[in-house]
């Protein structure tokens, strides 16, 4: 049996490099992944840019890049020029009085004031360390805005499992496999063991490397492969059914895409709705599969946290397995 089923497997490897649909659904999370590691800023990047004199004293510049970004040119001409872009970004030159800042004038009034106020406190010799602030922490390491792009990254990557399943069934209908099944000793079940294999090997590859690229490394590798793996039971699922409804390629895709209304619908659910209203999402194993990859994601996991939320991902699967186990048996005969 294990052999037919790595037949069925190594077919469908075949079939998918000849197919610009499904090497497509292969290759878009991780070129996603590198977008999101090369757009999102980090957790304490600031957005606040100063020009410097090359000439500038050292000792200056390293001050003011400990709270922003610092561009040093040549001439004060090139940072005039610098400064008249569309960007905001301040000047700061040095003058025989001390120094002066240069501004176009249309820059955000809290950036005007942030420049003025660290230049001052250079000039004041004012350091960290002498500081009377306490730093309060709300316990993040990671950057929120990296975080949930790749979850729904993962989310995604989840849902085009399906897409691929759905893709490789509506060909086996075209070459007439599927009856050609019924009168070999391959099994059904052998059949869609084979045909899951892909779909599943790719979705859990994808999280992989998705996560490596994103530089997610310590995380609990397990939490997240048994989050992704319990989401990627439905999206099979799912995906065999829209294969056996389908008459063509185009077809099961666009039907597989329908599951983009409830997974956005779960995650802005999650992100935007308040304590009180969060039970009306319980129903959408994208919101408990979001959830899970959330926590641990922020590296704020708890074992008894994401087994909940794993365990009801797997229980919504389950009922829509039995609701429709009979019509994916009668697809398949």
């Amino acid at each position: 049996m294990f052999k037919k089923i790595m037949a069925i497997f190594g077919r469908d490897i075949l079939s998918s490099t000849r197919d610009a649909m499904a090497v497509y659904i292969m290759v878009i999370p991780i070129i996603l992944a590198i977008g999101i590691t090369i757009l999102t800023p980090g957790l304490n990047d600031t957005t606040v840019n100063i020009a410097l004199l090359n000439s500038d004293d050292s000792q200056h510049a390293q001050f003011l890049n400990q709270f922003a970004k610092v561009e040093e040119f040549d001439s004060i001409e090139e940072i005039e020029n610098r400064v008249r872009k569309r960007d905001d970004i301040g000047g700061i030159i040095p003058v025989e009085e001390g120094y002066e800042i240069v501004l176009e004038g249309n820059e955000n009034k809290a950036i005007q004031d942030y420049i003025a106020a660290l230049n001052a406190l250079y000039e004041l010799e004012a350091s960290i360390e002498e500081s009377n602030t306490v730093i309060k922490s709300f316990g993040f390491t990671v950057p929120p805005l990296k975080t949930k792009l790749v979850n729904m990254l993962i989310i995604l990557s989840v849902m085009l499992s399906g897409m691929l399943i759905s893709i490789t069934i509506v060909e086996e209908k075209a070459d007439n496999t599927i009856n050609a099944i019924n009168v070999t000793p391959i099994s059904q079940t052998a059949f869609v063991f084979g045909k899951s294999l892909l779909g599943g090997g790719i979705v859990m590859m994808s999280i992989i490397i998705s996560l490596i690229i994103t530089g997610y490394y310590d995380i609990n590798w397990f939490m997240i492969l048994l989050s992704g793996f319990t989401s990627m039971l439905l999206s099979l699922i799912i995906g065999f059914l829209q294969g056996i409804n389908s008459k063509d390629i185009m077809e099961a895709a666009g039907s597989v895409k329908i599951l983009m209304f409830p997974m956005a619908l779960s995650i802005a659910g999650y992100e935007l709705f308040s304590d009180k209203w969060q039970w009306t999402m319980f129903w959408s194993p994208f919101y408990w599969a979001y959830k899970a990859n959330d926590m641990i994601l922020s590296k704020h996991a708890q074992w008894s946290s994401v087994l909940t939320s794993v365990g009801l991902v797997l229980i919504i699967t389950l009922l829509v397995y039995v609701i429709s186990y009979p019509r994916i048996r009668k697809g398949l005969s």
